[in-house]
């Protein structure tokens, strides 16, 4: 029989329960930051991720049906975000030259000043994080990576453009190697996102 992380008697006990919980206080403390970056903006929470994830990644990732996938909601609320920013004059749309009906979405000088400012929301999580040992974040850095890695096997979690999903990545005996690159991959090197990730065929 399944116990919930949440039973006291069983989380004390294991220690599975107890990282899901700390998972999930983490979790909380991002929407939290998430949500005051938004209200400062007059925005939402999607709206803001939005402009952020535009401002990071190319052009071809920012179009409404990938966006959809990203963040696991469907193209109608995806949509419907998109037009409040075209609307507030933070984003433009960009037509695809080989299909009419498909467009990327770009920031516009506005869009841009405010996803830079906002992409820096998770500064608070940053700093206690800076202060752990090198191979203490290594561990977690690992263990969250595998963690990610099973959650989107099973379907959990959509895209993920990590090494552990790429078509260039390699492991052998515990030794990880980028094929693009050519070189060993230390633990610290495996990538959550990568520019250059391939997904595997």
């Amino acid at each position: 029989m399944k116990h919930s992380s949440f039973n006291l008697d069983v989380q004390n006990q294991q220690i599975e329960h107890k990282i899901v919980v700390a998972l999930e206080r983490i979790s909380a403390a991002f929407r939290v930051l998430l949500w005051n970056e938004s209200k400062e903006n007059s925005l939402s929470p999607i709206q803001i991720q939005i402009l952020i994830f535009i401002h990071f990644h190319s052009l071809e990732k920012c179009k409404v049906g990938y966006l959809a996938d990203e963040f696991n909601m469907t193209k109608a609320t995806i949509s419907d975000s998109v037009k409040v920013l075209l609307a507030k004059d933070l984003v433009s749309k960009i037509s695809d030259a080989s299909d009419a009906r498909s467009y990327s979405i770009v920031l516009t000088p506005e869009g841009e000043k405010i996803a830079k400012k906002a992409s820096l929301f998770t500064s608070s999580i940053e700093q206690p994080l800076e202060k752990l040992a090198e191979e203490q974040k290594t561990v977690m850095l690992d263990g969250l990576l595998k963690l990610i890695y099973d959650l989107n096997k099973s379907g959990v979690i959509t895209i993920q453009r990590m090494c552990f999903t790429c078509a260039y990545y390699k492991s052998d005996a515990g030794i990880h190697y980028c094929n693009l690159l050519n070189k060993k991959l230390a633990e610290t090197e495996i990538r959550v996102d990568c520019p250059d990730h391939k997904v595997i065929s």
